[in-house]
């Protein structure tokens, strides 16, 4: 009797979090709900209603927040866990002050019982934090049996891998040595780990040294040699994992998925088509952008009326630019020009432009006149932070001159970015200079995090003098 094996019902790709992270998540949950109790019993001497909801709430916001931004991912070191977990609270905090402010609640609450949760809560999830890992990493040297690893491969990824299972406390791996295709040790230059042979003994090898776990790091030009390694080892009980070597790639974004038990990897994609992170973005968008709206309202009636009385034409001048996915639509600024007539290719404004009226050099130069852009991000066509919107002309210009330039709109553009924070602001007057904002644009859709954008936002009014801008 043959039996067929359906692989909808296997899941290649399986959830790894440890017994440590669901304990660090239960006890930071715990923590800064115990934290709000006592504040609140030490102020009002009870626990009412506002601060039982506020707590249903922080506990939804920290599970989806805290996930998304990958706060309890395995992290190498304290350092850099700690940032993420800071970063993941004060969004927390933001999303919280939103909520109170858009539902008219803050007023229900102590400010001073807020304020010190707030701080307070940081110290006890970092104090979480510390305890847990320095636990687990006590018990992953001292207690927890070692698993005898081998590496195949060659170059810098066996290099890099070999040493990052060493290092990582997480995984219970030590790598006894590297196999390669020659065996010649002159094309093995580390001396931390010891170069076993090639992959014509490679059972020899791992049946010799031990060996349970294998990792196989080839480049993607010698992946054929895998069905090679596992036909060879076959009968030998020993765990075969493949690590391939995508990130010698140009990846624009990446992931690991599967679709009825079959893993894909995905080595361009949008970094925002659905899902939690999206929704923060979204949300963000919207609701920064009402406010602001509310906020500059006056500014908004003052420079309008200005621009009105003048020079003759319209109050806001409108371009087609293109959008998210090759979607086109017409981005909106306050006119800054006298009504001239333009060619076939828009021409950037320069210094000494006599285009630009008397007003026009006062809100370029202050970016006043792209707040109307508050409006482009409120209907959708734009979003806070992404690559800044070319006009066609260019877009046609640069995208058979400078690599990957069309690779910028995979994501909605947006009214400041990682580009215009790091000085490519204005006016471009080289390839080159085009060159470095489209590998910025590019940097920034590849590393996509809710976080990356509000610190874009925070730099931003740094940002706004620039010299390039005219």
């Amino acid at each position: 009797m043959s039996i067929e094996l359906d692989i909808s019902r296997r899941r290649l790709l399986r959830n790894h979090d440890t017994f440590v992270q669901w304990v660090q998540q239960i006890l930071n949950i715990a923590a800064v709900s115990g934290t709000l109790v006592a504040l609140t019993y030490h102020e009002h001497l009870e626990f009412t209603v506002p601060y039982r909801s506020l707590v249903v709430f922080n506990v939804l916001l920290m599970v989806a927040v805290y996930s998304s931004m990958g706060v309890y991912r395995r992290f190498g070191n304290i350092p850099g866990a700690i940032r993420h977990l800071c970063r993941a609270w004060g969004v927390v905090i933001i999303l919280l002050g939103v909520l109170s402010m858009v539902t008219g609640s803050s007023e229900m609450f102590s400010k001073h019982v807020i304020v010190n949760w707030g701080v307070l809560s940081i110290f006890v999830q970092i104090l979480v934090f510390i305890i847990t890992y320095k636990i687990n990493e006590w018990w992953s040297i001292s207690i927890r049996p070692k698993v005898p690893t081998l590496v195949i491969g060659d170059g810098p990824i066996a290099e890099r891998l070999a040493d990052k299972l060493t290092c990582n406390i997480w995984l219970p791996d030590n790598v006894v040595g590297v196999v390669n295709k020659s065996g010649e040790p002159g094309e093995w230059q580390n001396t931390r780990f010891k170069l076993l042979g090639n992959l014509e003994n490679i059972a020899d090898i791992v049946n010799g040294h031990k060996i349970k776990r294998i990792y196989v790091a080839l480049p993607f030009e010698h992946t054929q040699k895998l069905q090679e390694i596992q036909e060879k080892l076959k009968y030998i009980n020993a765990d075969l994992i493949w690590a391939p070597d995508i990130f010698a790639l140009n990846l624009l974004n990446h992931s690991v998925r599967e679709v009825s038990g079959v893993p894909l990897i995905n080595l361009n994609e949008t970094p925002l088509l659905a899902g939690g992170p999206a929704f923060l973005k979204y949300s963000l968008d919207k609701v920064v952008s009402l406010l602001m709206i509310i906020a500059f309202f006056p500014v908004l009636v003052v420079i309008a009326s200005i621009i009105k009385f003048t020079s003759k034409g319209p109050i806001i001048f409108k371009q087609i630019r293109d959008g998210w996915d090759g979607k086109q639509f017409y981005v909106y600024k306050f006119r800054s020009m006298y009504l001239h007539e333009e060619g076939d290719i828009v021409q950037q404004a320069k210094k000494g432009d006599d285009r630009i009226t008397p007003i026009g050099h006062f809100i370029r130069k202050t970016s006043i006149d792209e707040l109307p852009q508050l409006f482009n991000v409120l209907e959708g066509s734009m979003s806070l932070v992404g690559p800044r919107p070319h006009a066609v002309s260019h877009n046609k210009f640069y995208s058979s001159k400078v690599k990957r330039y069309l690779a910028r709109h995979r994501i909605k553009p947006g009214m400041t970015g990682l580009a215009q924070i790091n000085g490519f602001r204005g006016e471009t007057q080289t390839v080159e200079a085009m060159a470095k904002r489209i590998e910025l644009d590019l940097e920034y859709i590849k590393n996509w995090t809710f976080s990356l954008d509000l610190w874009i936002l925070i730099k931003t009014p740094f940002a706004l003098f620039s010299k390039n801008a005219y």
